[in-house]
């Protein structure tokens, strides 16, 4: 809601400054999104005179200018408009100014070998209109060297105010200085509005054709004809304020619905009488039925939409946007103004489907005040008949004008109970009589009041209602601050096992060196698909753009697009990560809370980029995998436990992927490089490796009888590391080679790591061979040879019960022993 000091001060009578009025009005709630001061954008422009203008020299269509600035000597500007004289006030800018016409900062120059120190604008030069028929000729007697600005009134700083969907009596300049006239920043204008009198009959048939059903879509239809009206360009002042709020001025009659609806926060519509053919009529729109509306665009209409209709057909989408066949222009010598009550949701439903907004509806779907419909045609009448002239009808209503007649029994003692704020009861009744509150007492009780809500306030219900008002037109800074009663004892945990593991996932990812990203929850239809998703319940009835129309079914998406922009900036070694919300469904448990990251180019968890140690290595499946593993297990899963088996969804490719499981059923998530086809569709250059592990499938930790963590138990003894190469069926996971080794003796077995994949020369078809390095860590005593060959015969027994391998009998040394340092304490 935008609105010009001096139109608030239409409204109120107040000597408050700028800064004390946007300060009130962020108080009350009405908060100040910004302030223009148009003083900015003219300065550098003032009033000037030209005192001599000669011929250029060197150019028959240049005139050299001496200029009086009001500063001094006179200026030499060289000047190109047919209409530069001696004599002329027009305006000056000099070197230095920005002209927002042109875009551009003038400086001193030399014009075909003429010194020109300035410039003679022109409206268009100055943003003020398309015209550019020769520099602006202001008045004789204006006064030279007075800033342009202040001169022509444009001076005037515009305040842009942010409105609750709860206020739409703030949605008028009207409503807002009732406002702040209540906080005690002036007395609010209440000048009655003029009753017109019509010297004849309305003549047009006005008749609503709604079903008893659908009366409330419009409970009224008021509608006036004016005639012999002269409709020019509305005078300077309004069409001033309009262009200051960012609308274009059209013609006066045109401008006055405008007005009205930002003054009094009432839309109206005019109709050209003589395009009306027959009687107006208000009716639920027919299929197939289409508008061409006065924006220039054309809208398919059905059933569900009510309309202003005529012989004819549709002239006006109801309380939202008129068309253009009944639009009025120079040429309208006959009006119909028309005011009406439509129903918001009817309103509201319609914009959205259509998509199509409109100041009208903007307040017509908050909810406009109903006895304000009258008075509101009076009002636009009487400034049509100033303004353009022309004979008043008398007025039509169909229907009735609701009379809310809302009460609240209100003890004042709420406003203590509710805000811990004592007011005297003078100021809580002053402050509601005020806002337009009627109040009088309660019949049983004496310290209660009973207040009546003005029909400007459909959002006022109830008594914690009447306790905002008071609230926030008293200062909520008024309001002392108390610490709240805390429970003797520790506190108990507030967070859920998942909230917990969604803040640690995060810490956990960042520790990996992945970047945070947060991206939409929305993604197109194309990428659903290419992810598993897309299903007809999880598309958005109202989505916020084209590309953003149905709920993500995973978090790569968005971090695949993140990563191929920074890759198109320059950034393409990048690493990110997203833990956020999936769908996978509209059900109950369908709403997942998964953990996603990727790496993209050299940025690997050691370090992206070139170095001259060696090559650069792209980031793979097993970077990925890494990030994945140290995730789970920081989630308190062992790793172990997880079984990795080969292969993952769709979008990632075939042979350089992985999926996690727990169990032959539940899967955790997946890992590997994407799809080259997908990144293709999705226009990222490759290759890509990315993870993603639902947190909602990771199962709950064992209860432990304690949470204290174990005690570090750190052996004196040299570790010993024994390494064994295995032959196995070609098809058997190395990792099941791991597990079996781990199992062996969990006593001595601190680790087991694979050094060695080979499948060549001297191995049998079919096989392949496996090294795997094992570190035996004593606990007690030094292991002796026999030690050693015992723990490495359990070691190959495990291997060849659980995954058939056997000992390669080829190798140098099918078994050997190396030392390693001891460990660190």
């Amino acid at each position: 809601m935008k609105f010009t000091l001096s139109w608030l001060k239409d409204h109120l009578d107040t000597e408050a400054g700028l800064a004390e009025i946007a300060d009130a009005l962020t108080r009350v709630g009405l908060e100040v999104e910004g302030i223009e001061d148009p003083a900015e954008r003219f300065r550098g422009f003032t009033v000037a005179r030209i005192i001599e203008a000669g011929q250029h020299p060197n150019a028959d269509r240049l005139r050299v200018c001496s200029v009086d600035t009001g500063a001094g000597s006179p200026v030499q500007v060289v000047c190109g408009a047919p209409n530069a004289r001696a004599g002329l006030v027009t305006v000056f800018s000099a070197p230095g100014t920005y002209i927002p016409g042109k875009d551009m900062t003038i400086a001193s120059g030399v014009i075909r070998g003429v010194a020109s120190n300035g410039m003679l604008c022109s409206a268009s030069e100055l943003g003020l209109s398309d015209e550019q028929d020769g520099i602006m000729e202001l008045p004789e007697d204006a006064r030279v060297g007075t800033p342009y600005g202040a001169f022509a009134g444009l001076d005037d700083p515009v305040i842009d105010v942010a409105l609750t969907p709860n206020r739409p009596d703030a949605a008028g300049v009207h409503g807002i200085a009732r406002d702040l006239a209540a906080v005690g920043l002036g007395r609010l204008k209440e000048a009655p509005v003029p009753e017109i009198r019509g010297g004849f009959a309305q003549p047009v048939p006005l008749r609503r054709e709604l079903a008893e059903a659908d009366e409330a879509l419009c409970p009224a239809f008021a509608l006036r004809l004016v005639r012999g009206v002269r409709n020019g360009p509305a005078p300077e002042w309004m069409r001033r304020r309009l262009a200051a709020i960012g609308l274009r001025p059209i013609n006066a009659l045109v401008d006055i619905t405008n007005y009205m609806t930002f003054d009094r926060g009432r839309p109206l519509h005019v109709f050209d009488a003589a395009k009306v053919e027959g009687a107006v009529v208000v009716r639920r729109a027919r299929e197939g039925e289409t508008l061409a509306a006065l924006n220039g665009r054309s809208y398919a209409l059905d059933a569900s939409m009510v309309v202003i209709a005529d012989d004819a057909g549709v002239e006006s989408l109801a309380g939202i946007m008129g068309g253009e066949a009944s639009g009025c222009d120079e040429a309208t010598t006959d009006v119909l103004i028309e005011s009406a009550l439509w129903d918001p949701t009817t309103i509201a439903q319609t914009g959205r489907k259509l998509g199509l907004s409109s100041d009208a509806r903007y307040r017509f779907e908050r909810g406009v005040d109903p006895a304000f419909t009258v008075p509101g045609i009076d009002l636009a009448t009487r400034l049509v008949l100033d303004l353009c002239g022309g004979e008043a009808s008398e007025l039509t209503l169909d229907g009735a004008v609701p009379k809310p007649d809302h009460r609240i029994d209100f003890p004042l003692s709420e406003v203590h109970r509710l805000t811990g704020l004592d007011l005297p009861v003078s100021d809580m009744q002053r402050i509601l009589e005020r806002l337009g509150f009627d109040l009088v007492g309660h019949p049983d009780n004496a310290d209660w009041i009973v207040a009546r809500v003005p029909s400007w306030r459909p959002d006022v219900h109830g008594k914690a209602d009447l306790v905002e008002e008071i609230l926030r037109i008293a200062g909520l800074d008024r309001v002392e601050s108390q610490p709240l009663p805390r429970e003797p004892g520790v506190p108990r945990p507030v967070l859920t096992l998942l909230q917990r593991r969604t803040r640690l996932a995060k810490r956990v990812l960042a520790g990996e060196g992945l970047l945070e990203a947060v991206t939409w929850s929305f993604v197109s239809d194309e990428q659903a698909r290419l992810f598993g998703g897309g299903a007809p319940e999880l598309q958005l009835a109202n989505p916020i753009a084209a590309d953003l129309s149905t709920m993500r079914p995973s978090l790569l998406p968005g971090l695949l697009a993140g990563a191929g922009r920074n890759a198109a900036r320059g950034a393409g070694d990048v690493a990110l990560f997203e833990v956020g919300q999936v769908f996978l469904g509209d059900g109950e448990g369908d709403q997942r809370i998964a953990a996603a990251g990727l790496r993209r180019g050299t940025a690997r968890a050691a370090g992206a980029g070139r170095h001259w140690s060696g090559p650069a290595e792209a980031a793979g499946l097993y970077d990925a995998k890494a990030d994945a593993v140290a995730l789970i297990a920081a989630l308190g899963i062992t790793p172990a436990a997880v079984q990795v088996v080969p292969g993952g969804p769709d979008w990632l490719h075939p042979g350089r992927s992985l999926t996690f499981r727990m169990g032959p059923k539940t899967t955790i998530g997946f890992c590997g490089e994407v799809h080259p086809e997908v990144l293709r569709r999705l226009d990222v250059a490759g290759p890509v490796a990315c993870f993603e592990i639902v947190l909602d499938a990771l199962p709950a930790p064992k209860a432990r009888p304690t949470k204290a963590r174990p005690k570090l138990v750190l052996s004196d003894l040299q570790p010993v590391e024994r390494d064994f190469a295995f032959l196995v069926d070609r098809k058997v996971p190395a990792g099941d080679l791991v597990g079996a080794a781990q199992g062996a003796d969990r006593a001595l077995v601190a680790g087991v790591s694979v050094f060695d994949v080979y499948d060549g020369k001297g191995v049998p078809e079919g096989q392949k061979s496996v090294g795997l390095a094992v570190t035996l860590q004593p606990r007690d005593k030094t292991l002796a040879e026999a030690d050693l060959e015992a723990v490495s015969a359990k070691i190959v027994e495990a291997v060849a019960k659980k995954v058939g391998g056997v000992l390669r009998s080829d190798s140098p040394s099918s078994a050997t022993i190396s030392t390693a340092p001891p460990a660190t304490r």
